[in-house]
């Protein structure tokens, strides 16, 4: 069935990208869940969603690609979740515009069911408060909150301890190997470091640790050619991260001009993004 055909122009909201600035394991817990610390920096790279009002109950999503399965879809998982809220079952059509590669470490998927939650909380009337929404995402996945919470953000314990923080301004070129990684495949990997030290908010934030990195990258690096070949040429040139546990390789600027320097100088067949960071993403209130 397609969205109801007198339905008035609804709004277009958005579901930014994040990148890891940093991202230390230090230890993992008896239900196979890794502790681990990081901050969140969210970037104005994000996908387009759009919810449409259905005359059934039904959860859809508009133009799927051709592998698409409701079942492994974040943003339908994330509606089906709140549909017990409402007084009256009611569906929903979702059209999205993907924007943000998958399996990147950009957060795109967790960033959609993120949005999802927040949409339909007010497309249906729910009420619903921040904090339970955060707790509905984390079932869907630990990076799920940081992106309900809406603010640039060190997190802990399996990523659901989230405290705002502020973070300079900053550009940031973003490369796209050609691979996917598998956040399942990294965590599991017997040689991932999982004992780094634990570090503070504060210590972070004056610049009194000494550099963090990502406790992944040795691990991407090991089992993807193609990540360590963007990461061996970036490094000639700039200080080069990895977000997540994905393929996205990173580089910050604090100005444009270096920025657009480095991506001139990029091989023409590589993706990438030139991005500002987002402090707090719009998202409508709640």
């Amino acid at each position: 069935m397609t969205p109801h055909p007198k339905e008035a122009p609804q709004p277009t909201w958005l579901a930014p990208a994040k990148l890891n600035l940093f991202l230390h394991i230090t230890g993992r817990r008896d239900d196979g869940y890794h502790q681990l610390q990081t901050v969140f920096q969210f970037v104005d790279l994000s996908d387009e969603l759009i919810f449409h009002h259905r005359d059934d109950t039904e959860i859809t999503l508009l133009n799927p690609p051709g592998d698409w399965t409701p079942e492994a879809d974040l943003s339908i998982r994330a509606a089906r979740l709140l549909q017990p809220y409402c007084e009256t079952t009611q569906g929903v059509t979702i059209e999205r515009h993907k924007r943000i590669p998958a399996g990147a470490g950009l957060g795109g998927g967790s960033s959609d069911a993120a949005t999802t939650l927040i949409a339909l909380n007010q497309f249906w009337n729910l009420n619903l408060s921040r904090d339970q929404l955060a707790q509905l995402g984390l079932t869907l996945g630990a990076d799920v909150p940081v992106f309900i919470v809406g603010h640039s953000a060190w997190a802990e314990g399996v990523g659901e301890k989230i405290t705002p923080i502020q973070l300079p301004d900053r550009w940031y070129l973003i490369v796209i190997p050609d691979c996917h990684v598998s956040t399942a495949e990294i965590f599991g990997a017997e040689q991932l470091t999982r004992n780094s030290p634990a570090i503070t908010i504060r210590a972070y934030l004056a610049g009194e640790t000494e550099p963090a990195g990502n406790d992944c990258l040795a691990v991407v690096l090991q089992q993807f050619p193609a990540v360590k070949e963007v990461y061996e040429w970036l490094r000639e040139r700039a200080e080069v991260r990895l977000s997540g546990t994905g393929a996205a390789l990173f580089c910050e600027f604090t100005n444009l001009t270096d920025a657009i320097r480095l991506k001139n100088e990029l091989p023409g067949e590589w993706q990438h993004f030139l991005v500002r960071s987002m402090t707090h993403p719009h998202c409508p209130t709640i």
